[in-house]
């Protein structure tokens, strides 16, 4: 990393945060001093705090959590009650027990709080059996494999094109230059999207996810929902023109012809593409940030590549592991559960910390906190989910992320990371707003 002069020097300006009043009374204050977990009551560990994701201080409260208390219970915050789960082992042993643990919307769907009755998104993936497996399976042939060859030279030729067209020698943020623009590419691909109106995408996605965001939405709620009333339109208007053309392997059209989807309600269609939207975009987008970032944070195992770029699709595991791009999911019980000896009851609410679990020393052999590109564990990562739930698209992701760094060491030397990133500010989506870069070409 550059040193503090250097950052100074670099000339790009830091994204300005607006300072924002604690969602809780428990809460933070914008910039305030962060106590260390160790300081702290374990019931006041606070870790949906949207401060403490902005600064990136949820390590110590997470090994704290896996430490002491593996079912923590949360009893106030500005979600509601909730109990968190940080373990990988007993994440794993919910994720896949979805006949005990419901994602479904109509029990508050799969993040932390309650839902608008008013604004209700149900989608697949914040549904229950049979109709889950039903909706999924009309996506599904979007990302098949037969799908995958055909993306492969697209992906390549475009991820050619835009690193061939970077400044070499001087800074640039990386995460909108390269990373939402890959991914959003991508997106509008996946959808048949308009390619010119593709940056609509991206910021659906940030929409959907930031509603008390005000760098995201300042308006608030009533701008939260009359930009997804105008992603719904727009969907609306292209789901309607693909019902009266044939069948292509594009998502929309998919769900526009589907026995189960083509006659859904408005908001049903708009959860799922909110849903499909975010899982396309947000996760891969913050892949390809923290590849760069812990490649930088890590300088051995950046030289260890760059001996051996066959080891690029571990380290494309392993950046996931590392990264969790959604930091957890949430689940609802639908009986009385004991763990640990305490007693989620039915009817509450639970995360599922991915983001704990891949760092999780009872099950990771070799420090978890570090990235290491050879890991040879990297592939167990929590980060796709597990059980009927896991990502769809996890091997496009892959797949894009590999291309990537296939082009990257062709090209460059050394992608130096310049100051620490900016972070997102919410406890779901983990992932980077802002990232200075130098390119160094080969010579």
């Amino acid at each position: 990393m550059a040193d503090t002069s250097q950052k100074i020097a670099h000339g790009l300006e830091r994204p300005k945060i607006t300072q924002r009043e604690p969602m809780h009374d428990t809460y933070l204050r914008f910039d305030d001093p962060i106590p260390d977990a160790s300081e702290l009551a374990l019931e006041d560990l606070n870790i949906v705090d949207p401060e403490i994701w902005r600064r990136g201080a949820y390590w110590d409260r997470f090994k704290r959590m896996r430490d002491e208390a593996p079912l923590h219970w949360t009893p106030d915050s500005f979600v509601g009650p909730f109990w968190s789960v940080t373990r990988y082992e007993d994440i794993m042993k919910i994720d896949i027990d979805h006949k005990r643990f419901s994602s479904s919307w109509e029990h508050g769907g799969i993040v932390l709080g309650e839902p608008m009755e008013d604004f209700e998104l149900p989608m697949f993936i914040a549904m229950d059996e049979p109709r889950h497996a039903e909706q999924r399976k009309t996506v599904q042939p979007a990302v098949a494999p037969n799908m995958l060859k055909v993306f492969e030279p697209i992906i390549r030729e475009r991820t050619q094109d835009l690193l061939d067209s970077l400044p070499t020698n001087e800074p640039f943020d990386w995460v909108d230059t390269v990373s939402i623009e890959l991914t959003t590419m991508m997106l509008a691909t996946l959808f048949d999207f308009p390619f010119e109106d593709r940056r609509k995408l991206t910021r659906w996605s940030d929409v959907s996810t930031n509603r008390e965001n005000p760098d995201i939405c300042p308006g608030g709620e009533a701008q939260w929902r009359e930009e997804l009333l105008e992603c719904l339109t727009t969907f609306m208007g292209l789901f309607q023109k693909k019902q009266a053309e044939p069948l292509r392997n594009d998502l929309i059209s998919l769900l526009a012809h589907g026995e189960k989807t083509r006659d859904m309600q408005p908001q049903e269609l708009l959860g799922n593409i909110i849903l499909l939207i975010v899982g396309g975009n947000d996760t891969t987008r913050n892949s390809m940030s923290a590849s760069i970032y812990g490649l930088n944070k890590f300088p051995e195992e950046y030289a260890k590549l760059k001996a051996n770029p066959d080891l690029i699709p571990n380290m494309v595991s392993e950046v996931i592991r590392w990264q969790t791009p959604l930091a957890f999911m949430r689940r609802t019980a639908l009986e009385d559960v004991e763990m640990h000896g305490k007693t989620i009851k039915k009817g509450d609410q639970l995360a599922m910390w991915y983001a704990s679990g891949n760092r999780d020393e009872r099950f990771w052999n070799e420090d978890p906190n570090r990235l290491i590109v050879d890991r040879d564990q990297a592939r167990n990562h929590l980060s796709f989910g597990f059980g009927i739930h896991r990502c769809v698209g996890n091997r496009l992701g892959e797949l894009q992320l590999r291309i990537l760094w296939e082009e990257i060491m062709k090209r460059f030397e050394h992608i130096e990371v310049l100051e620490e990133p900016a972070l997102t500010s919410g406890a779901f989506v983990k992932g980077y707003t802002w990232m200075p870069v130098i390119c160094h070409p080969k010579t």
